[in-house]
């Protein structure tokens, strides 16, 4: 499929090219870590200001998992609860973390006038696969059977996040539906991996291989899982569950220099077909990573309000 980027997002690679930033498949892990850390310095928009960030430790079976919670000034209270969505942040399971996604996580409080509880999971490739699974399963759990005391509406409780946290938050529905609960109101989808088998055609593309590139995806997937045997769990790869019937509402957004354009796209077709609502959203001009991106893109900014205008749509 032909992809033209956007004069923006054009602007931005070249830009990204210019300064020759190192290729995460020649860092290690930690140094992955700290130039993408750096990096959002010069991506993300100036932070909006909210009621109160406050940090939360969630207990879980190995320890406490660190969270952020976001209360913007005016959110959607009934019987003084707000609703919630509780965010993974991306970075292939082995790089970003609660303040790589800390602007987009206000954003989107103010957007949708809700709390958000960003969660840190555990990286890899020091905590393989299902570590993180585990923790965006345990940290939604908590969040739910505490929601009173954290301000939440139960009932309005939902999951989400980009890349390899969209990844997570299908995967947490998925588990949520099957009896481990709690009840999800709706599951944000941001350019999510959904199956690790990479047999879609954008991930051989030439045109998809941008920010995100071809190697690069090979590099988070040997770290995160433990080897082939995982590609097929659906802990792993949510599109190998047998069925998607029964989840919660869905937006899911794509782009279209994105490797992972095809497969956000067949999940969405999957739900819908599955008789799950769906809200789908692609930006044809845009790359893997765009979202973040408020201070450079204007579409970014443009898909935080309309993901907003989803959410208080959810309730």
């Amino acid at each position: 499929m032909p992809v033209l980027l956007d004069p923006d997002a054009a602007a931005v690679y070249k830009a990204f090219q210019e300064a020759g930033r190192p290729a995460y498949e020649t860092l290690t892990a930690p140094e992955a870590r700290a130039y993408y850390a750096q990096a959002r310095f010069a991506t993300n928009p100036e932070p909006p200001e909210l009621a109160r960030v406050t940090a939360l430790a969630i207990p879980a079976p190995h320890g406490e998992i660190p969270a952020r919670i976001y209360v913007p000034r005016q959110p959607r209270l009934q019987n003084g609860l707000s609703p919630a969505l509780v965010f993974f942040h991306g970075g292939g399971w082995v790089i970003g973390d609660l303040d790589s996604h800390d602007v987009v996580c206000r954003q989107l409080a103010v957007s949708g006038a809700l709390i958000v509880i960003s969660v840190d999971y555990r990286l890899a490739p020091e905590h393989k696969f299902p570590a993180a699974a585990d923790d965006a399963i345990a940290a939604t759990k908590w969040i739910a059977a505490n929601a009173r005391e954290l301000g939440i509406d139960a009932s309005r409780l939902s999951i989400g996040g980009d890349s390899a946290g969209g990844n997570l938050a299908a995967v947490v529905a998925l588990t949520a539906r099957d009896g481990d609960g709690p009840k999800i109101a709706g599951q944000l989808l941001i350019y999510p991996a959904t199956d690790f088998a990479m047999t879609h055609g954008s991930h051989s593309e030439p045109e998809t291989s941008v920010l995100l590139t071809h190697s690069v995806i090979r590099w988070f997937r040997d770290h995160y899982l433990n080897g082939t045997a995982d590609i097929q769990d659906w802990r792993a790869s949510p599109a190998r569950a047998k069925s998607l019937a029964g989840l919660p509402p869905a937006y899911v957004l794509t782009a279209g220099a994105d490797p992972l354009r095809d497969e956000g796209d067949d999940y969405a077709e999957r739900l819908r077909q599955a008789g799950v609502p769906v809200t789908y959203k692609h930006y044809p001009g845009q790359f893997h990573g765009f979202f973040t991106m408020g201070k450079l893109l204007r579409q970014a900014n443009l898909a935080v309000s309309e993901i907003g205008l989803w959410l208080k749509e959810l309730g």
